[in-house]
């Protein structure tokens, strides 16, 4: 078949990050076997692809959203299945976007035959961006806080999320950056590791996090009826502490997140939570070398000596959102979410609950691939952070709509 395929992406060539796509192929033979090719060059040079046998139907087409993949990197009919498995050729690079001002560029190729990939029918590059139309970026360096604010586009009032990533630290703002393209005011911003703050501060100081809180309820492009904060991991724990000790918090959304302060104490007027107890020598290393599990070595959550560690987030009046994966491998989300709620539900609040079986830790705006061990920017360690490739992906998918929907609801 010397004759060239046309390969499309629709509804447009160029999309959010978080947009669904159609990936279609006309112009081959009858039950032609082809294989599919995604690929993708990350910021740092880092090549990520993937691949899937696909046989075309009696008019020499293919939909990827209705033909099953025959094997490659994933099987069955997904019409994403192309981004998210998405790997590194190096070991452990994890897919994250650190200039939201560009876009990621796929490439989708077809190839004749199945894994051949040396006669090329057609190809065509395909923009996701992180920053939708008509979104600003401005960066904010007012009093100490370091933070990124991103504002949709016209006067609003929008709702006012702040968004907290984890104990890797640095100012991560692509899941802040695609929640502005979905209608939210949202600041990203660092706590630790970044510019002057240190990698592993002695504290946290709340007022810190209130700086942010004042901040974001001044604009004038924010509804005045409160605030939402949702975080991941370390910031898990930091959002509800957020939502339990300042006023004007009004949804929070843990994501495999901790009820408990973990990490490092936090520090109030007047108070300090303590970090939850750790046993560094429970530390296990994973079949894979140079690996380490953490799951096992934070002291056991039913033990007394971590109580004071526990955030009183039954006194707040924000509504709860909590997220985990069960095959979280970097602490057990799980139960210290069902810890939150329970303690919530024994105070007559009601709070949402969702447990994904088969997904991570790092439960990541959709469509970015699982990252089961990479590096702690922190910790210089390799972590295991858990996950099976499919699952992963749905959970992921299934979060961001229920992220969404929660903070439309309450804010």
């Amino acid at each position: 078949a010397g004759m060239a395929a046309r390969v499309s992406v629709l509804p447009a060539r160029r999309c959010l990050f978080d947009d669904p796509v159609q990936i279609l192929v006309a112009g081959l033979q009858p039950q032609q076997a082809v294989t599919l090719r995604a690929r993708l060059v990350d910021e740092s040079g880092e090549l990520f692809q993937a691949h899937a046998l696909y046989r075309a139907g009696s008019r020499g087409e293919l939909d990827l959203s209705r033909s099953p993949a025959l094997g490659g990197s994933y099987l069955g009919v997904e019409p994403m299945g192309l981004l998210w498995t998405l790997q590194s050729k190096t070991p452990y690079k994890r897919l994250a976007k650190r200039n939201v001002l560009t876009p990621f560029h796929v490439d989708v190729e077809v190839y004749d035959g199945h894994g051949d990939m040396s006669h090329l029918l057609g190809k065509c590059t395909h923009e996701r961006w992180f920053l939708g139309e008509g979104v600003k970026r401005i960066p904010v360096r007012e009093g100490r806080l370091k933070a990124t604010l991103f504002l949709p586009p016209g006067p609003g009032p929008f709702p006012g999320l702040i968004d907290l990533y984890g104990s890797g630290g640095g100012l991560v703002e692509y899941r802040a950056s695609l929640l502005a393209s979905r209608g939210f005011v949202t600041l990203a911003l660092a706590y630790m590791a970044f510019e002057d703050l240190p990698p592993m501060p002695e504290a946290l100081e709340l007022s810190y996090f209130e700086e942010a809180v004042n901040f974001l309820r001044k604009q004038e492009q924010v509804k005045d009826t409160g605030i939402g904060v949702l975080g991941l991991s370390k910031g898990g724990d930091l959002a509800l502490s957020i939502a339990t000790f300042l006023p004007g918090i009004k949804a929070a959304v843990s994501i495999s997140g901790s009820s408990f302060n973990s990490f490092v104490p936090l520090r109030g007027a007047g108070f300090t939570i303590p970090a939850h107890p750790y046993d560094l020598q429970k530390m296990k290393t994973s079949d894979e070398p140079g690996v380490v599990d953490f799951s096992d070595i934070l002291v056991d959550h039913r033990d007394p000596a971590t109580w004071d560690c526990r955030i009183p987030l039954e006194r707040s009046l924000a509504k709860f959102l909590f997220l985990s994966g069960l095959d979280d491998r970097n602490w057990k989300s799980d139960l210290y979410c069902q810890d939150a709620v329970q303690r919530l539900q024994r105070h007559g609040r009601e709070a949402e609950f969702c447990s994904y079986s088969g997904a991570g830790h790092l439960l990541e705006p959709p469509y970015l691939p699982l990252c089961q061990v990479s590096v702690h920017k922190v910790l210089g360690m390799l972590v295991h952070w858990g996950g099976q490739w499919r699952e992963h992906a749905k959970a992921q998918e299934d979060a961001w709509r229920r992220i969404q929907a929660f903070f439309w609801q309450h804010l």
